[in-house]
């Protein structure tokens, strides 16, 4: 026991039922006004603690749906709907998972790019960088219906819009991570190359490159997490007809909260699936690399 409290289980477990207390709390507060609504108008004034929070917590359309109603919502969109049709979360997931898949693709060697140009020349270190910085201030609700309205335009229209405004969330933590892991062997191991002879290409390959690897892993864990929100975002404003983004929009226009929270909770469950296999693939290359434990 004492083992288990000293590991991971026990702190992730208090902290999951801290929330999930508070939740329902949040649950009575934000769907009590509606229901005291309803005892009005039915005359209803003699009714009992556990009727009352049965009837909270059953409304159709709550203000804030409680964790078992979005439970039932998920396992019904998940299990029970058949995953070929719009009703099923794995439908929407997966096209959704798409975009995101292409956009950290080029996100991840264009920060990639950009990061190597950037350390390997100081006139480009001192023009591009703090333009790198300054395209993640402007807000990506601005200009993700732009860059649909655009590419639409132009005749791109489905994947590609998606996918470029992940690309463009995704990049940024990638050109920082890279910057910096490029720049992380010191000056001694840079000298000791040096008396070697190395090339330039040498010293990239061999000192440079392996040094950033660490920092490569911990930016796309990020990256692949912003990816996801961009391909959301980016369905946003298409009106697009599959994806977690327009099940989003679809619950706002028809005021299905559990719904809404369901798309949210598959959205969470994506982007953790997707930091953990890059974190598998994080050991096992560290593990190639002749890390030890």
């Amino acid at each position: 026991m004492g083992r288990l409290a000293e590991g991971k289980i026990v702190p992730v477990l208090t902290v999951v039922l801290a929330i999930i207390v508070i939740w329902y709390g949040f649950s009575i507060v934000l769907n009590a006004p509606w229901q005291q609504g309803v005892y009005t108008r039915a005359d209803q004034t003699d009714v009992g603690l556990f009727q009352y929070l049965a009837d909270v917590y059953s409304q159709q359309r709550p203000v804030l749906p409680a964790p078992h109603q979005v439970a039932v919502e998920f396992w019904n969109s998940v299990v029970n709907a058949n995953p070929a049709t719009p009703r099923s979360l794995i439908f929407h997931a997966w096209i959704t998972i798409s975009a995101t898949g292409l956009g950290f693709v080029f996100g991840t060697a264009l920060g990639i790019v950009l990061a190597v140009l950037i350390v390997h020349n100081r006139a480009v270190d001192r023009s591009l960088m703090p333009w790198v910085i300054a395209s993640q201030t402007i807000p990506i609700l601005a200009i993700a219906p732009m860059i649909v309205v655009v590419l639409n335009s132009v005749g791109l229209t489905g994947l590609i819009p998606k996918a470029l405004i992940s690309t463009y969330l995704s990049f940024f933590p990638v050109v920082v991570g890279m910057v910096k892991g490029f720049r992380s062997p010191d000056a001694l191991q840079l000298d000791l190359m040096r008396t070697y002879n190395a090339t330039g290409a040498q010293l990239f390959w061999k000192l440079r490159w392996p040094s950033a690897v660490p920092y490569l892993f911990t930016s796309m864990k990020v990256g692949v997490a912003a990816s996801l929100v961009g391909a959301i975002v980016g369905e946003l404003p298409t009106g697009a007809a599959g994806g977690l983004g327009s099940r989003l929009l679809a619950g706002s226009y028809y005021g299905q909260t559990t719904q809404i929270w369901a798309a949210l909770l598959m959205a969470a469950a994506l982007s953790a699936g997707l930091i953990v296999l890059i974190g598998a693939a994080q050991a096992m290359t560290q593990r190639a690399m002749g890390a030890q434990g």
